[in-house]
């Protein structure tokens, strides 16, 4: 089955930002393209808008004039759904209600052919539900857009329970004729994206509920030590804290209210104060004029260490052991089977987050895993009210020594972006064990979805196969209840290279 033929009429019901972008996206792809919207009037309004944005874009010279024209030329409000009958494809971006997009599809289904596709692009709601009401169910796929969807390259394509294989084989090969890059995934809550990212906001917000720092500073280290475009305060003011929430909630009831995605207490109570984030002015930041934005915690200047001692192999830090050299500062190394560290000159130790606390030891630092080490500009530190201020001043002077800002949080099991990537990759690992998606397309979705510096599996990779299972078993120990309990998948994953690894 290939893709819809670019002669065949594309209709978008549905005349949002989300609407108006599809249809811009099938437009550019040559497709003649019908605008309904149950409201009189919307459907108009939004092809003088799409028309506006085509202007723009020849402007900048990304669209040629010729192609911006044959595109207007292309685009049709329709007033009624009967207008819609000779259409190849119909995509829905109507209310994220389950009864209304029934509604219509059932409503369309005595209108268009009986070859023409049907695709929802709701992004929490199921689509074997939406399908359920249709005569014909097979014909019914998940064609995910993310907003805005002129930009953003991922859909994600998404088969119901009923989807017949040749509907969500044309619906895949439509997105890529459109340029888009599709991902094929089970319909399961959240399917890719929402249900693998969940742990990027839960973990932050978890961190800073036990008071182990402010947003500011978790956003800074997530984007500046982990590598992420934007912290997960950002994210959310810019998502909409109501958007966001109302995502998490969806998923947590879809899985019977699963440990794993519980929602926020602390979103909670900002979603009922009316701070949605950028949309109204005031979210976990503040965006009225002249409002100053938050700091993250920088430590003060100290003085490097005189020397470090290395035992064993630090592991995804091997490569700190570089540039602690490139900074002059004296590496010892020592062949120890007992830990993998740092030893300062106080006698204390630096060592990277494992899923323990700072607490539980004589004298130790722990140091937030970075998804570059050298690339990276700030590094957080955690202590506990025990460590010593020399160890924790030495551990500071010697990443301030590597060029690094250094914030020093609370003494948080797993730290900040050490705790997220493990849970991050345990959800990967169990939704491709359950038949979500494939590794590669799940790689693929996390990094063009929601532009993660790499995908789950990819990570993983770097960090080997045992790191997160084990990060996750420690922060088990620690926070019983079954939140971090690390997923069958992820063990068998460890455990199955432990047994190649044993008989090679």
């Amino acid at each position: 089955m290939t893709a819809l033929d670019p002669s065949s009429p594309v209709a978008v019901v549905g005349t949002g930002t989300m609407g108006q972008g599809i249809a811009q996206v099938a437009l550019v792809a040559g497709h003649p393209v019908r605008l309904y919207d149950a409201v009189p009037g919307r459907a108009r309004e939004a092809a003088d808008a799409i028309g506006a944005r085509l202007d723009r874009l020849v402007e900048k010279e990304r669209l040629g004039a010729a192609d911006r024209d044959a595109a207007r030329a292309g685009l049709h409000p329709a007033d009624s759904l009967a207008e819609l009958a000779d259409c190849g494809l119909v995509v829905e971006a109507v209310l994220e209600r389950l009864d209304v997009k029934q509604e219509l599809f059932r409503a369309l289904e005595d209108v268009v052919a009986e070859d023409c596709l049907l695709a929802t692009n709701t992004s929490s709601l199921s689509v074997t539900a939406v399908g359920g009401a249709l005569r014909h169910p097979g014909r019914l796929v998940g064609l995910h857009f993310f907003n805005p969807a002129p930009l953003l390259p991922l859909v994600e394509v998404v088969s119901g329970s009923a989807t017949d294989v040749t509907s969500a084989t044309r619906a895949y090969e439509t997105a890529r004729a459109w340029g888009k890059t599709p991902v094929a995934c089970a319909d399961t809550p959240g399917f890719i994206v929402n249900r693998i990212a969940r742990p990027f906001y839960a973990e932050a917000f978890a961190v800073y509920e036990a008071q182990g720092a402010d947003p500011a500073t978790i956003d800074a280290v997530l984007r500046e030590c982990g590598g992420f475009r934007m912290g997960a305060f950002e994210l959310t003011d810019l998502i909409g804290q109501d958007v966001n929430e109302s995502v998490t909630h969806s998923v947590w009831r879809a899985f019977f209210r699963d440990v794993r995605f519980t929602p926020s207490l602390a979103q909670r109570r900002l979603v009922e104060s009316g701070r949605h984030g950028r949309k109204t002015g005031r979210g976990w930041y503040d965006y009225a004029d002249g409002a100053e934005r938050p700091e993250p915690h920088t430590a003060e200047r100290a003085q490097a260490p005189a020397y470090v001692v290395v035992e064993g192999d630090l592991g995804p830090a091997a490569e700190l052991l570089a540039l602690i050299r490139e900074a002059g500062v004296p590496v010892r190394e020592e062949d120890e089977d007992h830990g993998t560290r740092l030893v300062l000159p106080s006698g204390g130790q630096l060592v990277l987050a494992d899923g323990q606390t700072s607490v539980e030891f004589r004298d130790v630092v722990y140091f937030d895993l970075a998804y570059d080490y050298r690339t990276a500009t700030r590094i957080a530190l955690s202590a506990s009210q025990e460590t010593s201020p020399r160890t924790l001043s030495e551990a500071t002077g010697l990443f301030q020594a590597l060029g690094k800002d250094v914030s020093v949080i609370g003494d948080v099991p797993g730290m900040i972006v050490a705790r997220t990537v493990a849970r991050i990759v345990d959800l990967a690992y169990d939704a491709v064990a359950k038949g979500v998606a494939t590794a590669e397309d799940v790689d693929t979705a996390m990094r063009l979805g929601v532009s993660y510096p790499a995908g789950p599996f990819q990570w993983s990779r770097r960090l080997g196969r045992t790191w997160a299972h084990d990060l996750l078993e420690e922060l088990h120990l620690r926070e019983p209840g079954g939140r971090y309990a690390p997923s069958l998948a992820l063990y068998r994953h460890g455990h199955a290279s432990d047994q190649r690894e044993d008989t090679a």
